[in-house]
């Protein structure tokens, strides 16, 4: 079954183009162009996409508003990906503070804007490499989600273990091997610890482990920096592309 996009981008040059890209591939259908924000919001809740591509600067609602509105609806399951030209960290921390699953500058290659999309449809999120290795340091006290540190005495030891390899961006199958255990039951893990600590998914977990200091800031960066570009390397070889390396 193919998922269901929307886009929500004022430029028409720009949304045919990324129409077009993501035309090219056989589980992607674009159901909708729209040129503002609350046209994205209105669209959003009467298709009901599996994803919303929405531009930060758009008229009548900006693009993070319309995250909000879009992400706060009772009953939603759209996951959003918000796209801007500006490589602005209050955007970045606007958007991941509302729950947005990527925030990607509008320069990437389309070949990684299709891997964004893929990456957010499974419940994981995405970050522009050229701003990840920042949000450990400039945002890990802003955006850490609203458990308290006594929340980690509530994870068994092994859990505790798992989260210190989920925050340096180990996949499911390297924790797995590292533990000497199963992928079901890494995930079965992970599904808990996110659930104990209050977190969305592993880039909020790598913050949290920051602010909590259970990783020095330049692990934490390299492991967002990991988390993003390696997801979308691993997204782009299945499809027979060659990926963009980010080093």
């Amino acid at each position: 079954m193919s998922l269901r996009i929307l886009l929500a981008d004022d430029h028409a040059m720009f949304r045919s183009g990324l129409n077009a890209a993501l035309s090219t591939q056989d589980d992607l259908c674009c159901v909708a162009e729209v040129a503002d924000g609350q046209a994205a919001v209105d669209e959003t809740f009467r298709l009901r996409p599996d994803i919303a591509v929405l531009d930060i600067r758009m008229p009548r609602l900006d693009g993070l508003r319309a995250t909000e509105r879009i992400l706060t609806r009772p009953g939603n399951t759209t996951k959003v990906i918000v796209l801007t030209t500006y490589d602005d960290d209050a955007y970045v921390h606007s958007a991941l503070r509302m729950g947005a699953s990527g925030f990607l500058l509008k320069s990437v290659p389309p070949e990684e804007m299709i891997a964004a999309v893929r990456i957010a449809a499974r419940g994981d999120a995405v970050i522009d490499p050229s701003v990840t290795r920042r949000l450990s340091t400039r945002f890990a006290d802003s955006i850490a989600p609203p458990a308290s540190s006594t929340a980690l005495e509530r994870l068994t030891a092994r859990e505790h273990s798992v989260l210190l390899l989920l925050a340096q961006a180990h996949s499911n199958t390297e924790i797995a091997r590292r533990l000497g255990v199963g992928d079901e039951t890494v995930k079965t893990h992970v599904s808990r610890i996110l659930a104990k600590l209050g977190l969305r998914d592993r880039t909020q977990a790598v913050v949290y482990a920051a602010s909590h200091n259970l990783l020095a800031p330049s692990t934490a960066a390299r492991a967002l920096d990991r988390d993003s570009s390696d997801r979308t390397d691993r997204t782009v070889r299945r499809r027979g592309r060659g990926p963009r390396r980010t080093v």
